[in-house]
C-alpha cells in the first residue's frame, strides 16, 4: 500500500483493546417505570417533515407534548435503527427518529452536501425549527452530527447521548474491519473496484454481514429484525441517490478526521448532560476510546456494556433505555453530576 493510500486509510483501522471501566453507580430507571418492550414491533409511522427550511422523513414514537426526544442514526441506517429505544422511552418523551438527507427516505439536500459539516447544519436547523430543546441521542456518525449540534448550538440540547460515536482515530489495525476491501471502498480510484468486489448477492445477505459486523453477538439479531433489514436495503436500493449519499458521506467523514477543526475539540465545547455508551465488542470504533470521549467532555458518564457491539441501541435496547432513562430523571432532578474520571459497566 502506498503512503499516500495509507494516509487517508489509517483514521478507518483502530485497536480492539477494551476499555478499563470502574462502577460508580451510573443512575438507571427503574424497569417498572419504563414500558414493557415488544420484540415484535414494527417501524414507528413515518411521514416527511419539514422545519427550519429543512424537509426529513421521520418516525415519530408518541409521548408527553413538553419532552421531545429526537433520535438521529449512523453511516448506512436510518430510522428504524431506534424503534426499540424509541418505545422504550415513549413514557418520558415523544420520539422522532430522523433519517439524515440521502439516508433512510430523506431525499438529499438541494445542494447535495453529504459532509459532517453539511448533515450538521441540517439537523441544526431541523431542531432550531422546532423551537424549543430535545433529548438528543445518536449512533456512531449520527453520534458525530448530534455531538457537533451540541457543541454549536446548546440552547437546543437538553441532555446528549452518544452510542459508540465516530470519534477520529488514527491508529492502525486492519483487526478492526471484517472485511481489508472496506478500507478501501472509500478511496478515489481503486475504491469502485472494492465496492464491487464487496458486492453482496441479496439484501438478505447484506442483512446478516451488517449484524456480523455491528453486534458484539450476532446471534442476538431476530429473525424479525433481519427481515426487516433485508426489506429496507431493498426498498433503499431503489431510490436513486442511496449510493451517492453512503460513498460521499462515508468519504467526508474520514476527510473530516485528516483536516478542519478536530471532534475532540468540539467534544471539550459541549455543555449538555452527557451519557456515552459503548460496547466492549464493538468493531468499528474502539472501546479504548470510550474513556477518552467522557475525559473530554464536562458533564460526561459512561456506560459500557460487555458483549455488545457498534449499535448498542439495537443489539441491548433495555440497557440503552434504563440508562438514558435514569439520566433525564437525575438530570430533572438536580442529581446528574459529571463523571469524567469514572465510569460504569451493566452486566
Amino acid at each position: 500500500m502506498s503512503s499516500a493510500v495509507y494516509a487517508l486509510v489509517r483514521p478507518l483501522v483502530t485497536r480492539a483493546t477494551p476499555a478499563r471501566v470502574v462502577p460508580d453507580g451510573l443512575p438507571l430507571a427503574d424497569p417498572a417505570t419504563m414500558p414493557a418492550r415488544d420484540p415484535r414491533r414494527g417501524p414507528w409511522p413515518g411521514r416527511e417533515v419539514t422545519s427550519g427550511g429543512v424537509t426529513l422523513h421521520v418516525r415519530e414514537t408518541p409521548g408527553p407534548d413538553d419532552v421531545d426526544a429526537v433520535y438521529v442514526h449512523g453511516l448506512s441506517g436510518s430510522a428504524t435503527n431506534w424503534t426499540d429505544v424509541a418505545g422504550l422511552l415513549r413514557t418520558r418523551a415523544a420520539g422522532t427518529a430522523i433519517d439524515l438527507p440521502g439516508f433512510g427516505l430523506s431525499r438529499p439536500l438541494a445542494s447535495r452536501d453529504y459532509s459532517p459539516a453539511g448533515h450538521a447544519d441540517a439537523l441544526l436547523c431541523f431542531l432550531a425549527g422546532r423551537g424549543r430543546p430535545v433529548h438528543l441521542l445518536g449512533n456512531s456518525f449520527g453520534g458525530a452530527i448530534a455531538l457537533t449540534v451540541a457543541a454549536r448550538r446548546p440552547e437546543l440540547v437538553r441532555t446528549l447521548t452518544l452510542i459508540s460515536p465516530a470519534m477520529p482515530d488514527r491508529r492502525p489495525d486492519p483487526r478492526r474491519v471484517s472485511d481489508p476491501r472496506m478500507l478501501l471502498a472509500l478511496l478515489p480510484g481503486i475504491g469502485r473496484w472494492a465496492r464491487a468486489g464487496m458486492t453482496v448477492p441479496n439484501a438478505r445477505d447484506r442483512a446478516e454481514q451488517m449484524v456480523r459486523l455491528c453486534f458484539g453477538d450476532p446471534n442476538a439479531a431476530s429473525e424479525h429484525r433481519l427481515a426487516e433489514a433485508a426489506e429496507e436495503f431493498e426498498a433503499r436500493a431503489r431510490l436513486e441517490w442511496a449510493q451517492e449519499a453512503t460513498e460521499l458521506t462515508g468519504k467526508a467523514m474520514v476527510a473530516s478526521w485528516l483536516y478542519g477543526e478536530s471532534l475532540w475539540a468540539r467534544a471539550a465545547r459541549v455543555q449538555a448532560p452527557t451519557l456515552v455508551v459503548w460496547g466492549d465488542r464493538d468493531k468499528l470504533m474502539a472501546p479504548r476510546l470510550a474513556r477518552r470521549t467522557v475525559s473530554v467532555m464536562r458533564g460526561a458518564r459512561l456506560l459500557l456494556l460487555p458483549g455488545v457491539g457498534h449499535v448498542a441501541q439495537i443489539e441491548a435496547p433495555a440497557a440503552v433505555a434504563q440508562a438514558v432513562a435514569g439520566m433525564w430523571d437525575a438530570v430533572e432532578a438536580g442529581r446528574w453530576q459529571a463523571g469524567h474520571r469514572e465510569d460504569s459497566t451493566r452486566s
